[in-house]
């Protein structure tokens, strides 16, 4: 009988061949195309399947190979996944009024509160870097319509 011989790496893989399954399976309700002119299902369904093969060997890999320590799963981290999960909601809430320029750097700080080491200083230089390599690759790189300044400063 198979027993699991490194629990974070068998969760882990699992999750991986979870996920990957779930958007190889979404992906299916999109155009394919061809290689050659790829339509919107091409990406996501290879990328789906990948995540699975990945997945799938991370398992594997957990059930076969001793690693000499049980490699428990500990408990659960709450607050950075409650911390994360509000940062990324507030976010997408925030994003078509507050515009991104106050959205992302929002999201930034927020998140930031889920770990342990929390620094002003580097938390503001994350977000300006963040905020303006954003606007660089979505706005002026991509030309995707994305609002950049509040609405009430009428644009």
């Amino acid at each position: 009988m198979l027993s699991i011989k490194n629990h974070k790496d068998f969760w882990a893989g699992l999750m991986f061949l979870v996920v990957g399954i779930a958007f190889a399976w979404g992906a299916t309700n999109y155009s394919f195309g061809s290689s050659a002119r790829p339509g919107p299902g091409y990406f996501p369904f290879g990328l789906g399947l990948l995540l699975a093969v990945l997945g799938a060997v991370e398992v594997l890999k957990a059930l076969a190979i001793d690693t000499g320590d049980d490699n428990a799963i500990g408990a659960f981290a709450w607050r950075p996944l409650l911390t994360v999960t509000g940062a990324v909601l507030i976010f997408g809430f925030t994003l078509p009024t507050l515009g991104m320029a106050i959205a992302l750097p929002l999201l930034v700080i927020v998140s930031s509160f889920a770990g342990d080491e929390f620094n002003w200083k580097e938390v503001i230089a994350d977000a300006a870097i963040l905020t303006i390599g954003s606007w660089a690759v979505f706005d002026w790189g991509l030309n995707l319509v994305i609002p950049i300044w509040p609405t009430f400063l009428g644009q």
